[in-house]
């Protein structure tokens, strides 16, 4: 990945996954743009990475559930080009599918799948113009299993990243698709889930996560899958009963 004064966008940047790739994105001497709900907590978020690393760092609050939120975003990246664009924000859905609202499960697909489609649009053209661009899709293992919506709408992510990474690489712009499984950040805590079941080998630190996904990303993979574990995991689900997988999958983000 290139570095010096060109801007890495990352949504959902104020924890997580978000506010590590941010994080390991300065350490590269990127520029940064942060979008995220929350303006109290990128005004914190955005205060530090400058003081820590002196390099330009915009706030865009903006939900990107919302029709205005997603259109604000993609008004930035028109005005001015992205070397890199992290597709983070996203949420989970506690209730299963026959007891969430609908309209609980539009929001949910808009966020993972409506949002990454538009901000991929709206970056590429520049990112294609120039012949550089890299674009981070953060999917998960339960593509690759039977998982109700959440599952599917990552493997839509892990789908298109797939194709345009194939489509768009020769022309210089890389997309990866990143596929972690458990992952110590505030996911689970937000989607109320119960975690006393899950074994610690089956967690992964957030800074390796980021770590490795820009690593495969400046490799030009397709798909990242961040521990060997969860590669094994994933290998697994291929040739196991799918009645087994959904079990398993069932525990899983």
């Amino acid at each position: 990945m290139a570095r010096g004064d060109e801007t890495a966008m990352v949504t959902g940047a104020t924890s997580g996954l978000g506010l590590q790739f941010a994080e390991q994105l300065a350490q590269r001497g990127f520029g940064l743009a942060l979008v995220a709900r929350d303006d109290a907590r990128l005004r914190e978020v955005q205060a530090d990475l400058i003081s820590r690393y002196a390099l330009p760092v915009e706030i865009i609050p903006a939900d990107l559930v919302t029709h205005e939120g997603v259109s604000a975003v993609e008004a930035r990246i028109a005005g001015r080009p992205l070397r890199v664009l992290v597709n983070n924000a996203g949420f989970g859905l506690k209730q299963p599918f026959d007891r969430a609202t609908i309209d609980e499960e539009e929001k949910h697909l808009d966020i993972h799948v409506r949002t990454p489609m538009r901000l991929m649009h709206a970056a590429l053209p520049a990112m294609l113009n120039r012949g550089t661009g890299s674009i981070i899709n953060v999917a998960s293992v339960s593509a690759f299993t039977p998982r109700g919506t959440y599952g599917a709408v990552k493997s839509w992510v892990v789908s298109l990243s797939r194709w345009a990474n194939n489509q768009y690489r020769p022309r210089g712009v890389q997309v990866t698709a990143v596929c972690p499984g458990f992952v110590h950040t505030e996911f689970h805590q937000r989607l109320g889930a119960s975690l006393d079941d899950i074994p610690s080998w089956m967690w992964l630190d957030a800074g390796a996560v980021v770590a490795t996904a820009l690593r495969d990303a400046g490799r030009g993979r397709a798909v990242s899958i961040p521990s060997l574990r969860y590669r094994a995991l994933v290998s697994a689900s291929r040739i196991v009963p799918s009645s087994l997988s959904q079990r398993f999958a069932a525990r899983g983000r």
